[in-house]
């Protein structure tokens, strides 16, 4: 049996990145004019977040950004995927922009351009103007037009240098557990009510590409958090049930973009999209590359009687879990790339915008042996190689995350990073899968098959 902590075989030219995400690591709330989002809403809310963590200070990132530099240059990656919130740029969703927050980020464009490190910014990652919200937030069409004013403001600034952009990050959850469920922000609870923010966010998006190409960039993208839907039998329920969850969770999502349609709502019984003459020719005409999150499959069994919706999820049989809970199956990843590949044979190349575990780690400063991460990464890396020597176009590994961080409604509870972060006083301990991947990235650029632990 293979050493699961060994270096996977990995396809030749493929690039090398790692993420974070502002409201996760910067701190700063109210630094340089920032406005306030929805985020900085929920976590004001007594008891929306498990420990009451308010993202303040996180990781201090706002004002470290140098140290955190320096970490990814030790790491050797191609690039480094960050985000701009809208509400340090248009404090209020609207009027002029922040210039202090454009220096800002135009120091850290320029510090990593200076260390060979291609920036990959995101400019939407959850943060909505707590105005824009009120005025109906993605509900409302005219937050396409407010975030393409954003989108302008960054493009003008950066897009002179900073090639590739990812516009929006993870719409389908903003859908389903922002506006759908409840469990992120806004914290709405409207079910399937939630379905027109799919729309705004992916025209959001094609607005947005289209400014940015028009300032200079050269690889735009979006990037969706996907699962392989995984029936819990051979019923005719339980097949039904998992072809409706793939349909809201992945197919609602990617279809348009990929195949400049919507699949068939109506036939679930759902409203159909708000769309009006021409959106869908804007968003399948958006993509430079399509970014793939991938974490856990999704295991689906017919609903019960009493469930408002038309499927149950359940644990995944046999998966071991990451400290999430969530089912570690990298023949998955393998699995949804090859399949989203044959339904869409002339889309663009993928890149995997994130991959990554949490696992329970002490909260002190401390270097940790993180063999579970590593097995993790390893494993899921491997079920990369494994689908493009299947035919599939995969451009770009993104390792979530960078350091650990505040992570959501989950507060500091879960650690995902490949440098421990001491909350208590902003110490970066880079962790073994730190030295692990920087070695895998080295042995890949030298054509090797091999890597250290």
């Amino acid at each position: 049996m293979p050493d699961p902590l060994s270096a996977p075989r990995i396809p030749a030219g493929l690039r090398w990145s790692t993420a974070t995400s502002a409201f996760q690591i910067e701190g700063s709330r109210t630094a340089d004019g920032r406005g306030r989002s929805i985020w900085d809403d929920f976590v004001d809310r007594q008891g929306a977040v498990i420990d009451g963590g308010t993202a303040e200070p996180a990781c201090d990132g706002y004002r470290r950004t140098d140290e955190d530099i320096a970490l990814l240059v030790g790491l050797g990656v191609d690039g480094y995927r960050f985000s701009i919130p809208w509400v340090r740029i248009q404090p209020g969703g609207t009027g002029p922009a922040n210039s202090a927050a454009l220096d800002h980020y135009e120091r850290l464009v320029d510090g990593l351009l200076a260390r060979g490190i291609a920036p990959e910014p995101t400019l939407y990652h959850w943060e909505l103007p707590s105005e824009i919200e009120a005025a109906g937030g993605w509900l409302s069409r005219d937050t396409v037009s407010r975030f393409a004013d954003y989108a302008t403001m960054v493009a003008d600034r950066l897009a002179d240098r900073v090639a590739t952009w990812y516009t929006i990050n993870e719409a389908a959850m903003t859908t389903l557990q922002g506006y759908g469920t409840g469990e992120l922000a806004p914290a709405k609870q409207l079910l399937f009510g939630a379905l027109p923010t799919v729309h705004h966010q992916l025209l959001a998006h094609a607005r947005a590409a289209a400014l940015l190409r028009s300032a200079g960039a050269t690889r735009v993208g979006i990037t969706n958090n996907h699962t392989q839907v995984l029936p819990a039998g051979g019923s005719d329920a339980d097949l039904a049930a998992a072809y409706a969850y793939d349909l809201v969770h992945n197919r609602v999502f990617s279809e348009p973009l990929l195949a400049g349609a919507y699949p068939d709502l109506e036939a679930l019984g759902l409203p159909p999209m708000p769309v009006q003459d021409g959106d869908l020719e804007l968003i399948a005409d958006s993509l430079d590359f399509y970014g793939v999150n991938f974490y856990n499959p999704t295991t689906v069994a017919a609903a019960s009687e009493d469930s408002p919706l038309p499927f149950d999820l359940l644990p995944t049989p046999g998966a071991p879990l990451t400290g999430f809970g969530w089912p570690i199956m990298p023949e998955a990843l393998r699995d949804f790339l090859v399949d989203l590949s044959e339904r869409h044979p002339d889309m663009p190349p993928i890149v995997i915008g994130e991959n990554g575990a949490s696992f329970p780690e002490p909260g002190e400063a401390v270097r940790v042996q993180d063999d579970d991460r590593i097995a993790f990464l390893s494993g899921h890396i491997g079920a990369v190689a494994e689908a493009v020597a299947q035919g599939v176009r995969v451009e770009e590994y993104t390792v979530w995350s960078l350091m650990d961080n505040f992570e959501w409604a989950d507060g500091y509870t879960q650690r995902f990073g490949l440098v421990h972060v001491d909350f208590s006083s902003g110490t970066r301990t880079p962790k073994a899968s730190y030295d692990w991947y920087r070695d895998l990235i080295r042995a890949a650029r030298s054509g090797a098959e091999g890597g250290a632990r």
